[in-house]
């Protein structure tokens, strides 16, 4: 889970505040292709706590960029990189 600049998103009747972002891969066929399931997070009640997931989905890569991101040094944060420019979103 990485941190995010605060953003407002409207869940249930009423403006949340997401601070951290999750992301996993879920598929890769190790040639073109890559499918990433992200969740957007409020903080915890109390510090080191899981806060509340207030979105999710799921982000397909594909060339040029699923080469570029093979080609990093640090895949994971590549990723998330990644995720964050297409969901527009900035980690601190």
């Amino acid at each position: 889970m990485k941190q995010i600049q605060p953003v407002q998103i409207w869940v249930n009747g009423s403006l949340q505040t997401g601070t951290y972002i999750n992301a996993y891969i879920i598929n890769d066929n190790l040639l073109d292709s890559a499918t990433f399931y992200w969740s957007i997070w409020s903080d915890g009640d109390e510090p080191d706590t899981q806060g509340i997931k207030l979105s999710e989905g799921n982000l397909i890569m594909v060339d040029p960029e699923y080469d570029l991101w093979g080609q990093s040094t640090d895949i994971n944060q590549a990723a998330y990189v990644w995720i964050c420019e297409e969901l527009n979103l900035t980690l601190i």
